[in-house]
């Protein structure tokens, strides 16, 4: 695969060199291909994230609403989503019984599981334009930028749609 960047423009902007336009036309591409899988995960991607980070880790709610970024009292309904879907539960923290865990089920855990498949299918997909390698190199780079926004307050960053 070539490592230039392409000159046709997407959907009439053309996002060569500019990071904000490519990542927001990136951005709008993965939720629209990876909507489909999640079509039956409540609250679809935000219901998704919270399955991956609970499969084991047993945060409690004000923990997970931080890590990923949610308004503690979204957590809530998103959480009571969860539980009726059968995917996590709410265990009581031994160390803390004040404070209630987030545990995956078995069927959130085989659920997660299969999700991951067809979002991982997904994004093959959406980087069809990079060759295997590539597409590795982009998912190593990606991660390394992301792990590395330590010095970003993402709660406080500017969002009108900060819930999403």
């Amino acid at each position: 695969m070539s490592t230039e960047t392409p000159a046709t423009p997407v959907g009439g902007v053309d996002v060569a060199g500019d990071f904000c336009l490519s990542l927001l036309v990136l951005m709008r591409a993965y939720r629209t291909v990876v909507a489909s899988a999640l079509d039956d995960v409540p609250q679809g991607a935000r219901g998704y994230q919270t399955l991956a980070v609970v499969r084991g880790d047993q945060q409690n709610q004000l923990a997970l609403a931080t890590y990923l970024g949610i308004d503690r009292t979204v957590t809530t309904y998103l959480i009571d989503d969860l539980v009726t879907a059968g995917f996590v539960e709410r265990r009581l923290n031994p160390a803390d019984r004040r404070q209630r865990k987030i545990v995956a089920t078995t069927r959130g855990v085989n659920t997660l599981q299969d999700l991951q498949r067809q979002v991982r299918g997904a994004e093959v997909r959406l980087l069809e334009a990079l060759g295997e390698n590539e597409r590795q190199s982009f998912r190593t780079l990606l991660s390394r930028v992301a792990c590395g926004v330590r010095n970003v307050d993402l709660a406080a960053a500017p969002s009108r749609d900060r819930h999403t």
